[in-house]
């Protein structure tokens, strides 16, 4: 029986994807230099419904769902996505096989080119801030009653360019810092958004590399990429998150990070919120766990304890409400 050394990698097509994909490539290149691994790029529902806000569509698996049928039909052998669109739930018979160290999972603000301002707050009022996400337009509403956030749809290249249009109308959008970054563009941050404004996404910042659950010999060549930290702490997340019943299209916001407890003792602090749409409402919470560096089930447990916490405020209510 011969010896697999070709793994096809399947992707989406846009060039934030693409970029994160070579990255996963060049790492598994390095590891394994006598095998070959190939890029094989898709189109998926959320990269063609570009004319509605994401939580319109009403489908959780927006950016992975045509990627994980070529997964099960073995036209490839392992999938690079973002970890934040990535449903809690996994289809039968697919696992995670692999998450990378996480690149800033804050949220930046890039400023219209030509404007004095470098922040929201030097904005003048009644501006327009461009974003996708209702995660983040709902907690900057709180934030920044003067300013005015619209639905912004299409990949990162394409709302830089509605951005810097002459004729546009906006005056800055909120972006992932990670995807300016692993575009090179990170040049064109002006501000970093800090957690106590606004609660960055599920698993923002990191990648996941999803392949099938049978599949051994991916796996252990999947294990050379694996950053423990950065698992545990998106763990936590994305167990909060399905907890919540919410998906990548909820107004629900993460931050996680170490501290050191007690005899020196690793602990791993979570704090989540829930806010409703208009940013009126907004629930937080947060605890703190001993997480060892392989201790998921601790991790889970965290992300359970926060949004046990989260639901005893009344944040399935807000869940639930924008379902319908």
């Amino acid at each position: 029986m011969s010896i697999q050394k070709t793994f096809t990698i399947g992707t989406r097509k846009s060039q934030l994807a693409l970029a994160q994909t070579n990255e996963v490539q060049e790492a598994l290149q390095r590891a394994y230099p006598n095998f070959e691994f190939p890029i094989l790029g898709m189109t998926t529902i959320g990269d063609q419904i570009l004319n509605k806000p994401l939580y319109q569509i009403g489908e959780k698996s927006l950016f992975t769902k045509e990627l994980e049928i070529a997964l099960e039909n073995k036209t490839v052998d392992l999938v690079v996505h973002s970890l934040k669109d990535l449903p809690t739930t996994l289809p039968k018979g697919m696992t995670i096989g692999a998450i990378l160290k996480r690149e800033d999972p804050n949220d930046a603000v890039v400023i219209k080119e030509g404007l004095i301002a470098k922040s929201l707050e030097d904005l003048p009022k009644g501006s327009i801030v461009g974003t996708s996400s209702v995660r983040r337009s709902s907690q900057l509403k709180r934030a920044f009653p003067d300013l005015t956030f619209q639905n912004i749809r299409g990949n990162l290249n394409t709302r830089l360019a509605k951005l810097d249009s002459p004729d546009g109308q906006y005056s800055a959008l909120i972006l992932a810092a990670a995807g300016l970054i692993r575009l090179g563009q990170k040049h064109r941050i002006s501000q970093i958004l800090p957690q106590s404004i606004i609660l960055h996404a599920v698993g923002q910042g990191a990648l996941a590399v999803e392949c099938r659950d049978d599949d051994i010999h991916i796996i252990e060549l999947l294990s050379v990429l694996e950053d423990k930290d950065t698992k545990l702490r998106c763990m936590a997340e994305r167990s909060l998150l399905k907890a919540l019943e919410g998906g990548c299209s909820v107004p629900i916001g993460v931050n996680t990070n170490f501290i050191e407890g007690k005899e020196g003792k690793r602990m791993l602090r979570l704090e989540g919120l829930v806010a409703q749409l208009d940013g009126s409402k907004i629930i937080r919470a947060e605890a703190t766990k001993y997480v060892d560096y392989d201790e998921i089930n601790a991790a889970n447990e965290l992300g359970r304890e926060v949004s046990k916490i989260l639901i005893e405020q009344g944040a399935r209510n807000i869940i639930e409400e924008l379902k319908h």
